[in-house]
């Protein structure tokens, strides 16, 4: 295919008016499509098309100068901040690997599932051209092949180090964010492996095909891939891979390549990610948004492919096992190398909601929304708890829940809701799982069951043979919701794993914490997970609050009901809740000075009339539920009438569920 394009100076008074772009559809017809989108014109430094191209072209100018690192740095972070720049770079997560142009900036939503050891490489080499008898300085920098005739033994050659990280797309991201995620890329990609980015002003038409663009681009890339294997050419068809099902059974690596992927039936990209400066301020389990350059170079594949050859044949030739270098050195067209210039951490993953407001706390505009927005919510999960509005209102403060501090050992802020009474012989909890999903960004839904319990890999473990960190299912990004279908647990006996795996759950909700295994010792691991546990009785985890269902309404078709429920809901509602709860849960919340006085005062009169039922442990749980249901409403201050109302709620809870006592400082 031929693509037409214009390179060169243009005059700010000029104006490129025609970019055709052919796309190869399914049906093998040409769309021809004409743009005036002066932001879009290639520049000198075309940054987005040959990024390596400025690299050095800054190394040259450095005059050896160790500043040149750090100009490169800043002038894609000044690049990516000018009119939503960040927006017209493409996606691993949304373009399949074949469409993208190696070399060119790619940027990946991820989260780091693995460290590996430091490496070092060439950061700047001298060449000898024996032809022209012409020697040449080079940047080895963001590159993972040199060019040839590499003259080691030059003066100039500097070895440098950088870490590599194991990054996978955010494990349990909810369809509903990445197809946002994707609308709202303006980089145009087509079957030549290279792309426009777009930002003119769309006609309604043109509205209406990028409302399609991720069902067409799925069946674009379908189409290639059926085309590819019917030429004998099967490597697009690979290009993405489902992960596996977790089991407890120890497995070293095979000849088919485990992408290890924390949640079973995952599918998308990993990635192993160069970083050259800062890597200590990275931690496991961060979620990133990583700018790099993309490399894919299949010299990749037949370095790995010899030096496993070499090891097999000479044992001492290496000091990598052979798992070692599968796992490390994997085929570039499976997980393909990005070599970071710029990350930007997310402190969440909802596209809604820009993360740097989040960060700045810079929600005032959002808060006068939020008392009408939660009254939609909480007549829309009342529905949804068949008329129990009790139970809605403990799961909007479940929701926006979020452990914002430690003290000592204990996570502050978090609200582990148990919503007991649940049906067992019907599929409600299935159908309560999918409301969730349609609201929070990320989110996974653990069925209890004996097998389950008793094989699936929970807890991440440490692989010495092929030196990585086999993920499990509690390896999650922070803010996920994990919802644990308690209804699904039949009588029967927990083995040794099952048993390690119950404990490990009973760590995470009451710690928030979760102990990955490194066989000789434990590592802990810090997290920050909202779990909710529907239960028919009390749950046999722990749990900060337990709600008992109480339906004022039994329809006669139970799941047809759910369903009419869901689909009232039209997606710009929705997306309201989203927000909602993204800003109540990023909100800041203090107590003043008279309002604690009054706290005080009132738990001392409260002991009076009954010491047993206010304990140290029921104060705490009844300021955190006040806490929330201030949040909830959009105010970030605790008020005598909020007190008030949540004390009034906590009394109403109480009187549906017997008191039991509290195990490790939680209320069933």
């Amino acid at each position: 295919m031929t693509q037409f394009s214009r390179h060169g100076v243009l005059c700010p008074s000029e104006l490129w008016n025609v970019l055709v772009i052919v796309q190869v559809k399914r049906s093998i017809s040409c769309t021809f499509r004409v743009f005036q989108n002066p932001a879009a014109m290639p520049t000198v430094h075309d940054w987005i098309n040959n990024p390596l191209g400025v690299v050095d072209g800054l190394f040259a100018q450095s005059n050896s100068s160790p500043d040149w690192e750090k100009k490169v740095v800043e002038y894609f972070k000044e690049k990516l901040k000018l009119n939503d720049a960040h927006t017209w770079v493409p996606s691993l997560n949304d373009v399949p690997l074949h469409y993208l142009k190696p070399n060119s900036l790619v940027k990946f939503r991820c989260m780091v599932q693995d460290m590996f050891d430091p490496e070092f490489f060439l950061g700047v080499y001298e060449t000898n051209d024996p032809t022209s008898n012409s020697k040449q300085v080079k940047c080895g920098k963001y590159k993972d092949v040199t060019e040839g005739g590499v003259d080691f033994n030059s003066r100039n050659t500097v070895t440098s180090e950088r870490q590599t990280f194991y990054c996978v797309p955010i494990p349990g991201e909810s369809q509903w964010a990445k197809e946002s995620y994707a609308g709202t890329n303006q980089a145009r990609v087509v079957p030549s492996t290279s792309y426009v980015p777009n930002r003119h002003k769309r006609s309604y038409e043109e509205d209406d095909e990028m409302d399609m663009q991720p069902q067409q681009m799925k069946d674009v890339s379908q189409g290639a891939q059926s085309s590819a294997e019917s030429h004998g050419n099967t490597e697009p068809k690979r290009q993405e891979t489902e992960a596996p099902s977790h089991d407890s059974s120890p497995s070293h690596c095979t000849s088919s390549l485990d992408l290890n992927f924390p949640l079973p039936g995952e599918k998308g990209p990993a990635c192993l990610v160069k970083v050259y400066e800062n890597w200590d301020s990275f931690k496991l389990n961060d979620m990133l948004e990583v700018f790099g350059i993309l490399s894919v170079d299949p010299a990749l594949s037949v370095i790995a492919d010899e030096r496993e050859a070499s090891s097999l044949l000479d044992p001492t030739e290496g000091m990598e096992t052979v798992e070692e270098q599968r796992v490390h050195s994997p085929p570039a067209s499976l997980v393909p190398r990005l070599h970071m210039l710029y990350a930007q951490p997310l402190a969440h993953n909802n596209p809604l909601l820009p993360s740097s407001a989040t960060e700045n706390n810079d929600l005032s505009s959002d808060l006068g929304e939020l008392a009408s927005v939660r009254a939609e919510l909480l007549t829309y999960l009342t529905h949804v708890l068949m008329g129990d509005s009790l139970a809605a209102e403990y799961l909007i403060l479940h929701l926006i829940s979020n452990v914002y501090s430690r003290r000592d050992v204990l996570p502050l802020g978090k609200f582990t809701l148990n919503l007991s009474g649940c049906p067992h012989s019907s599929p409600y909890t299935e159908h309560l799982y999918k409301v969730i999903q349609q609201l929070v960004p990320s989110s996974y839904r653990l069925c209890m069951s004996l097998h389950n319990m008793n094989n699936q890999r929970m807890v991440p473990r440490k692989d010495y043979t092929a030196n990585r960190l086999v993920s499990g299912t509690l390896q999650l990004a922070s803010n996920t919701s994990l919802f644990l279908d308690e209804t699904q647990l039949e009588q029967g006996q927990l083995d040794a794993t099952g048993v390690r795996n119950i404990t490990a759950l009973g760590n995470l909700i009451s710690w928030q914490k979760v102990d990955y295994d490194f066989n000789y010792h434990q590592m802990e691991f810090s997290c920050n997970i909202n779990v909710l546990i529907t239960s028919e009785g009390r749950s046999l985890l722990p749990s900060d609050s337990q709600v008992h269902l109480r339906p004022t309404l039994n329809p006669p078709n139970l799941e047809e009901y759910l369903s009419a429920v869901q689909v009232a809901q039209v997606p710009s509602q929705l997306n309201k809740y989203r927000i909602y709860l993204s800003v109540a849960r990023a909100l800041n919340y203090t107590i003043s000075d008279e309002i604690t006085k009054a706290v005080e005062e009132d738990f001392v009169e409260m002991r009076k009339d009954d010491p047993q039922n206010m304990s140290a442990e029921d104060l705490h749980r009844l300021l955190v539920v006040a806490r929330l249901l201030s949040l909830s409403h959009g105010q970030n201050t605790l008020s005598r009438d909020g007190w008030m109302k949540a004390k009034q709620l906590e009394a109403l809870r109480i009187s549906r569920t017997p008191q039991q006592k509290c195990v490790n400082g939680n209320e069933p």
